[in-house]
């Protein structure tokens, strides 16, 4: 394997020293821009209080930042801000050898776009080495880029295909999909996610700047959500997606450590290879909705598909969105229908519980069809312990549900998000990277 890289004194993340004149303004002297990155204020990974789909309040800082040292990697469980792009790449690395130093670079350019520093400075005849979109510091903005693995970069190379994750495949379609081709699996995924779009523009270019050797990328998509302040008492709300409804009001506490343990992460007993523990399971959906069929569909149709009140959230019966459905007492489903879209997905049985997962979804817009038709819709993402026993179990209650005749999945994929990184001297799959050089793959 290659020689971990060599720390040159400079801290800008480019891999070059540079002077800066900036340093006076920051008061740095010869300090690097390391100390500026001290100036940003931290916000927490987990644990916060706010929920993964709580619509963002839009009282976060362009100076704050995630951070990016732990166990797992960030923008999971994170607090989801406003905007968020899925970008899906083909990995071109076939050596482990190569594959280790984009993972290394890959690693290097992920902890300063979402640290935040100082751009350098170089000669003016050469091309600059950063876009400038953000200017000449780059702001962390709480920036989250993921990185997950898809079921190709195992298959395609010998020395991997050992290690794949167990339930890791390629996305087939269900009933209702169109899936398009261009637009769906890839070998490793990159989930940005920051309050502000061009912060996640910025960090795509820059990675398909600095990484051209390796990645080439597939397909992308942005989305975002709407930005709602908190209400007097503190009380935050779900975002509601493009049909109108709020997404997310069921999904499991992000806060609760026991039950991500349970519903997301890989860990002992699961069957996984050891070097997944500390990772999660990946379903990208881009989910076209039929937003004019909807708007011509009446309101008591529109809820009992959901199950749920427009306006509140709240389930038939219950009068706030937090409220649990009791379908004991429903069993005819009189109440609340039995193929209603929140009944199906979770039957609220002992059994449901195998089948829980956290979803981090972003609305989507890509304006207008060749039939001159909106094309809008939800970027839907989740996370699980298990692809199978997750989504794949979930979708599969789904198909056929009455909510089909407005939706149609046209791309996504799925992906094994990588373990976090522990310090400085490690990098982003250095588990993986390892174990292939050793003769027995420990499970």
């Amino acid at each position: 394997m290659t020689d971990k890289t060599k720390d040159n004194g400079n801290h800008s993340g480019f891999g070059c020293p540079f002077t800066s004149r900036r340093q006076v303004l920051f008061g740095l002297g010869g300090a690097g821009s390391a100390l500026a990155f001290g100036a940003f204020p931290a916000r927490a990974e987990e644990g916060d209080g706010h929920q993964v789909t709580d619509a963002p309040t839009g009282l976060n800082s362009t100076l704050e930042r995630v951070p990016f040292y732990g166990k797992h990697q960030a923008g999971i469980v994170t607090p989801r801000p406003a905007t968020g792009i899925m970008a899906a790449f083909d990995v071109v690395a076939r050596t482990p050898e190569d594959l280790e130093t984009m993972l290394r670079k890959l690693t290097e350019r992920i902890v300063f776009l979402t640290q935040g520093g100082e751009v350098p400075e170089l000669d003016p005849k050469l091309p600059p080495p950063d876009s400038g979109i953000l200017g000449p510091v780059v702001a962390p903005d709480n920036l989250t880029i993921t990185v997950g693995l898809g079921a190709s970069l195992f298959e395609r190379r010998e020395f991997l295909t050992p290690l794949k994750p167990r339930t890791l495949q390629r996305m087939t379609q269900f009933p209702n999909d169109a899936l398009d081709a261009e637009r769906c699996h890839g070998d490793l995924s990159l989930q940005f996610c920051a309050n502000l779009q061009d912060t996640n523009i910025h960090a795509l270019r820059d990675i398909v700047k600095n990484l051209p050797e390796y990645l080439v990328l597939r397909w992308m998509q942005e989305g975002d959500v709407p930005v709602i302040p908190p209400k007097p008492d503190g009380e935050t709300e779900s975002a509601r997606n493009f049909l109108g409804f709020r997404d997310g009001s069921a999904n499991p506490d992000s806060n609760d450590g026991i039950l991500m343990q349970k519903v997301v992460w890989v860990g002992e007993g699961d069957g996984e290879p050891q070097w997944a523990h500390g990772g999660t399971y990946q379903a990208v959906r881009i989910i076209r909705n039929f937003v004019e069929r909807w708007d011509r569909t009446p309101l008591k149709e529109q809820e009992e598909i959901f199950g749920r009140k427009k306006d509140s959230g709240a389930p038939f019966g219950g009068t706030r969105e937090s409220d649990v459905p009791d379908y004991t007492r429903d069993p005819q489903g009189e109440l609340t229908p039995l193929d209603a879209h929140i009944r199906l997905a979770n039957p609220r049985t002992p059994e449901a519980d195998d089948n829980l997962i956290l979803r981090r979804p972003f609305n989507y817009s890509n304006g207008v069809t060749k039939s001159g038709q909106l094309d809008q819709g939800l970027l839907f993402i989740a996370y699980q312990a298990d692809l199978e026993k997750g989504f794949i179990a979930v979708q599969t209650k789904l198909n056929g549900e009455p909510l089909e005749e407005y939706i149609k999945p046209v791309g996504g994929g799925y992906f094994f998000v990588l373990p976090g990184v522990s310090g400085p001297d490690r990098y982003l799959g250095q588990d993986l990277i390892e174990a292939v050089s050793t003769a027995d793959t420990p499970i």
